[in-house]
């Protein structure tokens, strides 16, 4: 019983909110309002344990000094002080989200220019891996390399300074070969999404259960 209910449940579910999306009155229209509802409900609860999984995780490897603990002591430690800002901004200015309370101010001269300094890294990793794929060593690679120069110059000023052309091509390659593949991609996403779907729904993938 204990993996029968939960697959009874998803599965009624999922037929509630498939009909209420193609047959959109009542009561079918309202079936789908309410089980949007629960979802967000379930959904809080869901991040209330994860963010208990999180604490309890970091706090064991700080207990048992493992490597990178220090690491873990500024994750509490920081989850801690944004909780407590948070909840000091809601109930002072009755939003956490106001330009003025102490949660903006952490958000603002903390959050964002470590958000900064992460991309500015990641730049460099961008680089790298751009340089390992754009080298020449088959016809795949080359078309790639000779797509992505010509793109990039296309779409800086000094490109239409060497070559008027250079930005009508750039263009081109972004509204068709490029639009093309990006939606033979999505395609292809789209349909794996709904085979999965599929497969939880008539409860034949069952690894969400373990």
């Amino acid at each position: 019983m204990r993996r029968e209910i939960p697959l009874a449940i998803t599965f009624i579910t999922s037929l509630i909110i498939i009909v209420s999306f193609f047959i959109p009155h009542a009561p079918f229209g309202t079936m789908q309002e309410i089980s949007l509802k629960w979802y967000a409900i379930i959904a809080g609860f869901t991040m209330l344990l994860g963010v208990d999984s999180l604490i309890h995780m970091h706090y064991q490897k700080i207990k048992r000094k493992k490597s990178g603990w220090v690491h873990s002591f500024v994750l509490i430690v920081g989850f801690a002080v944004f909780v407590i800002a948070g909840t000091v901004s809601g109930f002072r200015y009755g939003s956490a989200m106001d330009m003025n309370s102490s949660f903006m101010y952490l958000y603002n001269y903390v959050i964002i220019p470590l958000q900064s300094t992460m991309f500015a890294l990641l730049s460099f990793f961008i680089a790298s891996a751009a340089y390992r794929a754009f080298r020449a060593r088959n016809l795949d690679a080359t078309l790639l390399l000779i797509t992505a120069v010509i793109v990039m110059i296309g779409r800086v000023p000094i490109g239409n300074q060497i070559w008027h052309n250079f930005p009508a091509i750039a263009e081109w390659i972004m509204a068709i070969p490029q639009m093309a593949a990006k939606r033979g991609i999505l395609i292809g996403v789209s349909l794996g999404f709904l085979a999965v779907s599929l497969r939880i729904m008539l409860g034949i993938e069952r690894s969400y259960l373990s």
